[in-house]
């Protein structure tokens, strides 16, 4: 199973980007990732860029995944961005992702692009003028 992970810090966040095959087992690992990685930089704002080859998910398999590691997330991880690079992966089944994890109290949004993603979250880390 080919796989990589990588974060890099960024001003107030973190950005991972994966590869590898698409399979809720890559899923699940990179989630594990990604609430280490938030721990360990005490960070709790991310941007997901994903970039899975093979099939989306089915329904079930992405309700599971983001069922049980919505009960890990908070404190840890506050904030979530997640681009999928796939353009062969259904954007629906993406929103209904964010859809399961939101009613989980994650907060979660999916973008159809990085620099979407990234003018999300710099609005998140930073109040506006006059706001504490």
């Amino acid at each position: 199973m080919r796989y990589d992970f990588r974060v890099t810090p960024k001003c107030g966040y973190l950005h991972a980007v994966i590869v590898g095959d698409n399979t809720p087992e890559t899923v699940q690992r990179y989630l594990r990732q990604i609430h280490e990685s938030c721990a360990s930089a005490k960070c709790p704002n991310i941007l997901v860029e994903e970039n899975l080859e093979g099939a989306g998910l089915d329904l079930g398999d992405i309700f599971g995944v983001v069922a049980e590691a919505s009960r890990s997330v908070w404190p840890v991880v506050q904030r979530i961005a997640y681009v999928d690079l796939n353009h062969h992966h259904d954007l629906k089944n993406m929103r209904f992702a964010e859809t399961v994890a939101v009613n989980r109290s994650v907060n979660v949004r999916v973008f159809p692009d990085v620099p979407a993603a990234e003018a999300w979250l710099q609005q998140q880390v930073t109040p506006p003028p006059g706001k504490p």
